[in-house]
């Protein structure tokens, strides 16, 4: 599940340290930094006051409001085990094919975990939201005004090859991406960092557009992956960004690749030189000697393979495979553990998600026809097991989902805004998911529900029961999926189809290999899609544009239905100016309320929590601390050697 994006309440701040530089500001800086319990350093400046600067602050970590969670003295993070034992190897199964080793490029299926050997000045963690913490600089500095950003960076910091991590790199990568990254990625940043500058050898700076809002700056440079400026300048013709190849860009992080045979696996290694692995903030995580990924063709030849042992840990999303698959002798000896680990994340919006480019999808009302003909309860009972949750909001179960009208002060947030916000969504409430009959499939109710509104919206029924618009062409809907999806989500599928049909929709789905799903699904070739590319929120900034905003919504790859909403745009605009956590809380009922009047995605409920198969000779801290928002298996869990020893003394393991 998508981790959210926002600041969590705040347990305690320390050792940040403050300069004011206008005598005026100074009283009032130093009555609010006191009530934070921020220590101060004040400096008067000899400058008037209608000309002085902002508030300098300068600390270990950041978050929009200031929270942080962890001192600057922290001696490691609250839910790992610090003295966990390194060594041993974790491998996890994938399905598919890769054809490259490059993470970001714009082109073919790039290998899993590739990006996990590179570093960032920053990093967030799986116990808070919205707060970000140094890894590759050691502190920085920023002005109230979030105009520009200076990042002082740790001299140790080393790439594979024992170069020096500087200044030029971070500011060479932040250009590479902005030049050969992402569409969305590239124009959304590129028009928010007006300046890129190394300072000096470890020092950069980045300089902001004032014109834009102030969210998402700081910590969007600071997350930026760091490549060697060296490496990619040797060769530039074929050390692209935005190209596959099979070449790996030397990085700065914990693991680096160790070898790999294309389409059955990669390995990759902890580096014992690690530059950081005594940093507070990686103490107790990177415990594994060695991460494997075995690929394999589809689920099931998957699923006998983790049995077999050839790979020792698997998160499962099958609710079928969970209830019927793990009855066999390793579970019942022991040999192999079963897991149900709560996740507190909100779950993700996933769900069949129209393309609304396409003109027979554009009318709300064929898009509500469609919901319709999806049996929620029958396909939880019969293909689901009653393991899914049924999901209405994109933030469900959260303080910010929409309820009922629009009152207090969601309502004047909304009235605010003007004309953008259309009458009836003040006078309805937020969409929810109907109610079908669990008893069979073809809820008849829902079924002539859905065949009114596709009448009213000019979809006649032919003799030969297919619905055709005035222009004699049929309602024709084509869902893709690739063929190594789980078997329960085919199933969804198919049944789906069948109750379309049964109101006169064209429809079908359509199975293929992952390469070609990946393409057409880039290249928006498909009228639904079942997607888990939307993101829950908690908090808002620049990457809710990249999912819901209308500026990028012709090419997001993280926008698949090209939802280019006025009323949306609006809300997220107003959301980047929110002064406090519960302003911007309102802005965020709103635009849940928003995103469900919309209605681009049939919601398929979601699991509450993580499913986990693991060989017992993995350990994880304790449920009082596992953080909420994060599974951690690859990070902060450990192997025990007595417990693998004997696992393979039985014979259990390999």
């Amino acid at each position: 599940m998508h981790r959210p994006d926002s600041p969590a309440a705040p347990r305690s701040v320390a050792r940040t340290a403050v300069r004011t530089q206008s005598s005026g500001m100074q009283g009032a800086a130093l009555a609010l930094l006191a009530g934070l319990g921020i220590a101060v350093l004040a400096f008067v400046s000899p400058a008037p006051a209608q000309e002085a600067e902002d508030a300098i602050t300068v600390s270990h970590g950041y978050s929009y409001f200031g929270n942080l969670d962890y001192p600057a003295d922290y001696e490691s993070l609250d839910y790992v085990n610090p003295d966990a034992p390194k060594g041993g190897e974790i491998a996890i199964g994938a399905t598919g094919t890769f054809d490259s080793l490059n993470p970001y490029s714009r082109k073919g299926r790039s290998g899993v975990l590739t990006s996990i050997q590179y570093d960032s000045l920053l990093s967030s963690l799986d116990d808070s939201v919205g707060q970000y913490y140094c890894v590759v600089c050691e502190s920085l500095e920023y002005p109230e005004s979030r105009d520009w950003v200076i990042f002082h960076m740790r001299p140790e910091a080393k790439f594979f090859d024992g170069s020096p991590v500087t200044a030029e790199d971070v500011v060479f990568s932040h250009k590479l991406f902005i030049t050969q990254g992402l569409p969305s990625y590239a124009q959304a940043v590129g028009e928010m960092v007006t300046g890129a500058e190394a300072l000096d050898e470890h020092t950069v700076k980045f300089t902001f557009n004032p014109e834009l809002s102030k969210r998402s700056r700081i910590e969007t440079v600071g997350n930026t992956p760091i490549f060697q400026k060296s490496w990619f300048e040797a060769d530039p013709e074929n050390r692209r960004l935005d190209e596959p190849r099979m070449e790996v860009a030397p990085g700065s992080g914990p693991y680096e690749l160790d070898s790999f045979e294309v389409n059955r696996r990669i390995v990759y290694k902890r580096r014992d030189d690690y530059w950081g692995k005594d940093l507070p903030i990686n103490r107790g995580r990177n415990n594994y000697d060695t991460i494997r990924v075995e690929y394999f063709s589809d689920q099931t030849t998957s699923f006998e393979a983790f049995k077999a042992g050839e790979y020792t840990l698997k998160v499962e999303s099958d609710p079928k495979q969970w209830s019927t698959g793990y009855r066999f002798p390793k579970v019942e000896s022991g040999a192999v553990v079963l897991e149900e680990v709560p996740d507190g994340s909100p779950p993700n919006p996933t769900g069949f998600v129209f393309n609304l480019a396409r003109p027979q999808l554009a009318d709300k009302r064929v898009r509500q026809a469609i919901a319709l003909a999806y049996n929620f309860e029958w396909t939880n009972d019969s293909l689901l097991f009653g393991l899914y949750s049924p999901r209405s909001s994109f933030v469900e179960g959260t303080p910010v989902e929409a309820m009922g009208l629009p009152e207090g002060a969601e309502k004047a947030f909304l009235e605010g805004l003007g004309d953008v916000v259309p009458e009836d969504l003040m006078t309805t409430e937020p969409y929810q998911m109907h109610v079908s009959d669990a008893e069979r499939l073809n809820d008849r109710g829902n079924l002539r529900r859905a065949s009114g509104l596709l009448t009213e919206a000019g979809w006649e029924v032919g003799d030969d029961g297919i619905r055709r618009n005035a222009d004699g062409e049929t309602l024709k809907v084509n869902m893709l999926i690739p063929s190594n999806i789980q078997s329960s989500v085919e199933g969804m599928q198919d049944t789906f189809v069948q109750n379309l049909r049964q109101i006169g929709v064209d429809a079908s789905f359509e199975k293929i290999d992952p390469s070609q799903y990946t393409l057409r699904r880039r290249e928006r070739d498909y009228d639904m899609l079942y997607s888990t590319q939307y993101g829950a929120f908690l908090s808002t900034g620049g990457g809710l544009t990249q999912m819901y905003g209308s500026k990028e919504s012709e090419f997001s790859l993280f926008n698949p239905a090209g939802l280019a909403s006025p009323l949306v745009d609006a809300i997220l605009e107003a959301s980047f100016e929110a002064q406090s956590q519960e302003e911007t809380d309102v802005a965020l009922t709103a635009l849940d309320r928003a995103l469900r009047y919309e209605f681009f995605i049939v919601p398929t409920g979601y699991i509450a929590d993580y499913w986990v198969a693991y060989y017992d000779m993995y350990r994880h801290p304790t449920a009082d601390k596992m953080p909420p928002y994060g599974l951690g298996y690859l990070d902060f869990w450990w192997v025990d050697p007595e417990a693998e020893a004997q696992l393979k003394a039985s014979g259990a393991l390999r």
